[in-house]
């Protein structure tokens, strides 16, 4: 049961709809199915996904996650040495039979989706790649961990690319990059005293969270860009303006206060999803229905950004 309880921490349950949602809906409003392959990829990207991504993570930074007061609860686990093998293997158990599943639902485009998706898991934290310590690369693989799991959807869907799809990718892209920088800012101390470089402990503190709230607005203003009622999706990077903005002048000595404003932002999430799910009800509403079978669909849509291929077949 112990093991149960320390695997389940590990993979960060509160963050499981963070990488469901985005994928859920991208293919549900790409095909306007609840299918065999809509459950399997919101299941895969609830649990098993999850369990690779945090569990992984929390192996390879066992020694820094020792030194972080923050570390033990929902923000992360410190998981016990002895439970590393048992992590590892639960983790193929868990993500093998839906890959290959997922392989076998998808196209050439989506296994490569799929491919930058999970070597974006392991390259963050594994040792002989360490992304995560890599300043930039590691806002950039981090913000990945959730920007594709949507593009896989809209890859198993079959969508092209338009400039307003590049648009909102790009905004939640810019959203993600932020997130992380943001969460680098309070482990400074922590991954200063476990050796680990990060954007935080590279730039420092303050310039760490000067530039997420700028990435924050710039991704704001490229929502603006997408088709109805997506700019409305700008108005929502407002809360995470505010949130970083109190540590505009945070130091090194003080970035372990930037914790108040990361378990802010935990819970902006939840309101943060519900008012994009509200959106995406609204665009579900007032678009009508895609074919029955949008792979082979000419009128293919999605707020006007997906169209079907001159073949017949939607493209990504």
């Amino acid at each position: 049961m112990r093991t149960l309880e320390q695997l389940l921490l590990s993979s960060r349950p509160l963050s499981w709809i963070n990488t469901a949602f985005p994928f859920a809906a991208a293919y549900y409003l790409a095909t306007r199915e609840l299918d065999v392959t809509f459950w399997l990829g919101t299941i895969y990207f609830l649990i098993p996904y999850n369990l690779a991504m945090y569990g992984i993570n929390d192996i390879f930074d066992y020694e820094s996650d020792l030194r972080n007061p923050r570390k033990g609860g929902v923000e992360g686990a410190v998981l016990d040495r002895t439970l590393h093998r048992t992590t590892i293997i639960a983790v193929l158990v868990t993500n093998i039979p839906f890959v290959v599943v997922l392989v076998l639902l998808g196209s050439p485009v989506s296994w490569l989706v799929l491919a930058v998706s999970l070597f974006a898991v392991v390259a963050y934290s594994a040792k002989g790649l360490r992304f995560k310590e890599v300043p930039f690369l590691d806002s950039i693989t981090s913000s990945t961990h959730f920007v594709s799991p949507a593009a896989y959807g809209l890859a198993l869907a079959g969508v092209v690319v338009e400039p307003s799809l590049v648009a909102l990718l790009a905004g939640y892209f810019l959203w993600g990059i932020a997130s992380h920088a943001f969460g680098a800012v309070q482990d400074v101390i922590a991954d200063r005293a476990g050796g680990i470089a990060s954007i935080g402990t590279v730039l420092g503190a303050r310039a760490t969270a000067r530039f997420a709230l700028l990435a924050y607005v710039i991704g704001g203003l490229l929502l603006l860009g997408t088709t109805w009622p997506g700019p409305l999706g700008a108005l929502l990077v407002l809360p995470y303006v505010a949130n970083v903005a109190p540590f505009w002048n945070v130091t090194d000595e003080t970035a372990e206060s930037a914790n108040r404003g990361w378990k802010r932002f935990l819970w902006l999430n939840f309101l943060t999803g519900f008012l994009v799910t509200m959106l995406l009800i609204w665009y579900a509403l007032s678009t009508p229905s895609v074919p029955e079978n949008p792979l082979r669909a000419s009128n293919c849509e999605y707020g006007g950004d997906f169209q079907g291929g001159q073949d017949g077949r939607s493209a990504f």
